[in-house]
C-alpha cells in the first residue's frame, strides 16, 4: 500500500522546491484549509518522510570553491573495517556525502575544501590515514552541471 496519496505528493513537491512556505501558503496552492494541510504534514514528519528542513548553501560563497569525488578502496571488506571507516568519515565535516558502493572500489565520497592545497593537507592528514584505508582516487570537479535535492515524489 502507497502512504502517500497525490496531495501528500504535491505538499513534499512544494516543501522540497521553498521549505519556508507556511501552511497557509500551501494550502492555498492546493485548495486545503491550514488544519488538514498541518496534519498531513506532521504525519509525514511522523513517518520519516519528510526527515528534516535544512538551509542550502552556496558553497563557493562561503569559500568552498573546490568540490572533489574520492573512490576509497579498503584493504579488506569486513563488517568491523566497514564500522570503523563509516564511524571516522562521520567526524570529517569536509565529506558531503559518504556511500558505500558495489564495484571496484568500496566508497564514494563527496569533499568540499577551499582549495587544492587545503585538500591536499585533509587528503594526507584526515582521510588517508583512516584505518583499513587502502587507495584513494581523487576527481575534482571541473563544472557543476545540476545540483539538485530535489528527489522525485510523482
Amino acid at each position: 500500500m502507497d502512504l502517500l496519496d497525490k496531495t501528500d505528493r504535491v505538499i513534499l513537491s512544494l516543501l522540497q522546491a521553498n521549505a519556508r512556505l507556511t501552511i497557509q501558503e500551501i494550502g492555498q496552492q492546493i485548495n486545503l484549509s491550514k488544519t488538514p494541510v498541518h496534519e498531513r504534514i506532521k504525519r509525514l514528519e511522523r513517518a520519516g518522510i519528510i526527515d528534516r528542513y535544512v538551509t542550502i548553501v552556496d558553497k563557493k560563497k562561503v569559500g568552498n570553491g573546490v568540490m572533489v569525488y574520492c573512490q576509497v578502496t579498503l584493504d579488506k571488506q569486513t563488517r568491523d573495517t566497514f564500522a570503523d571507516f563509516d564511524a571516522a568519515v562521520r567526524d570529517l565535516p569536509e565529506v558531503l556525502e559518504c556511500n558505500r558502493v558495489s564495484g571496484t572500489f568500496d566508497y564514494l565520497l563527496k569533499i568540499v575544501s577551499r582549495d587544492i592545497e587545503t585538500y591536499n593537507r585533509f587528503y594526507q592528514d584526515r582521510l588517508s590515514v583512516i584505518a583499513g584505508t587502502l587507495h584513494i582516487s581523487s576527481f575534482f570537479v571541473m563544472a557543476e552541471i545540476k545540483n539538485s535535492t530535489v528527489v522525485p515524489v510523482e
